[in-house]
């Protein structure tokens, strides 16, 4: 197995800048937007998160697959990052409870990475570059031929996705004798987002990103809303927008996450950006403005709301600050039952600081 690392593979930014490694999973090609993450651990919910569907990872990390694969560590049935880049690529794995390792699992779903490059150059360069496509390939090394290739992948800002993601068929997660009935808007929704709703006491029914307010109403009668987390660009999402502009007409309960956290904004006429490097980890501070509280927290995304457009509106107030960049992490509609975080409380790998933000909304309901 081993035989698959020692074959050259190449990475190829948008920018016209190169760096050759080794091949990593699959040999082929795949483009997407590069962008990194500073987690220490966790990189099997990584891969499998939604909300990076069309990224290549940077894992900042030095040692990615040494404690091996367990089926039980997904945040979605399949891998959905669209290439891996790491220092280390460990086929050797130490852990019992893993049941393959990284090399099998990646050539199972098809992915291709490149190990064996200097990560921490890569990552200050996209840090003062900012986000861009980029290429990887163990099978084409030709740098002409690759810059048609990229020029060909479509660019993140502007692009929807959530619907690419998103299940086919609704489904319930929990016991349907449960004291408070969710419905999810599955915009690429993580299912320890759904553990979290189990283990308060929730029946949650997971619709398809499209699904409109009116059926999950009738079909379920929920206790309250939430706006699942998600890849893309919140501001090609009109449907999902009109959807919770619904819900908030009818003053349900409702939690967003992420995505829903962006998509609350919008529906609130405060418009979202592309991030010149989007916020991605487990470990960013953030501050609790209502209490006065800190938290470490596990982000994932590309895009925010305009801050300035957040503190201008008469229609939402600020929860929750970036202690980083002041960015804005939180929001609640004034007069409304309707609350959004920007970051994930549900993590997993990550801090707990954050579970608080789900017994809010039972509490939302419970009143």
């Amino acid at each position: 197995m081993n035989h698959f690392t020692k074959l050259p593979a190449v990475l190829l930014l948008a920018d016209g800048t190169v760096f050759y490694g080794k091949a990593a999973g699959k040999i082929g090609t795949t483009t997407g937007e590069i962008c990194f993450n500073t987690g220490m651990t966790g990189y099997q919910e990584i891969f499998t998160d939604p909300s990076y569907f069309g990224q290549i990872m940077v894992a900042t990390n030095a040692h990615i697959g040494n404690y091996g694969i367990n089926t039980d560590e997904v945040e979605s049935g399949n891998i959905q990052i669209a290439g891996l880049v790491c220092k280390n690529y460990n086929i050797a794995y130490s852990r019992k409870q893993a049941t393959e390792s990284i090399q099998d699992y990646f050539q199972e779903q098809n992915i291709v990475g490149i190990s064996d490059v200097d990560t921490r150059q890569i990552v200050r360069h996209i840090r003062d570059k900012g986000a861009m496509n980029a290429i990887i390939s163990s099978e084409i090394l030709d740098l002409d031929e690759l810059k048609a290739k990229l020029a060909e992948a479509p660019d993140m800002d502007g692009l929807e996705l959530s619907s690419q993601v998103s299940t086919k068929e609704s489904y319930t997660f929990g016991d349907e004798n449960a004291a408070y009935r969710v419905a999810v808007l599955d915009l690429g929704v993580k299912k320890n987002i759904l553990r979290n709703f189990d283990d308060r006491d929730v029946y949650a029914k997971v619709y398809p990103a499209k699904t409109t307010f009116e059926e999950m109403e009738k079909d379920f009668a929920p206790s309250g809303y939430f706006i699942s987390n998600g890849p893309g660009d919140p501001s090609a999402m009109p449907y999902a927008i009109d959807t919770v502009k619904k819900i908030l007409a009818t003053d349900k309960p409702m939690f967003g996450i992420c995505l829903g956290h962006q998509l609350l904004a919008l529906a609130n006429d405060i418009p979202t950006k592309k991030m010149f490097n989007g916020h991605r980890g487990l470990n960013h501070p953030v501050k609790n403005v209502i209490i006065n509280h800190c938290e470490v927290t596990s982000q994932n995304h590309g895009f925010g709301v305009v801050p300035e457009a957040v503190k201008a509106s008469d229609k939402v107030e600020i929860t929750h600050v970036n202690l980083n960049d002041q960015s804005i992490e939180g929001i609640r509609v004034k007069n409304k039952n309707a609350f959004s975080v920007q970051y994930h409380p549900e993590s997993s790998p990550g801090p707990h600081d954050s579970r608080y933000l789900f017994d809010d909304f039972i509490s939302m309901m419970k009143k």
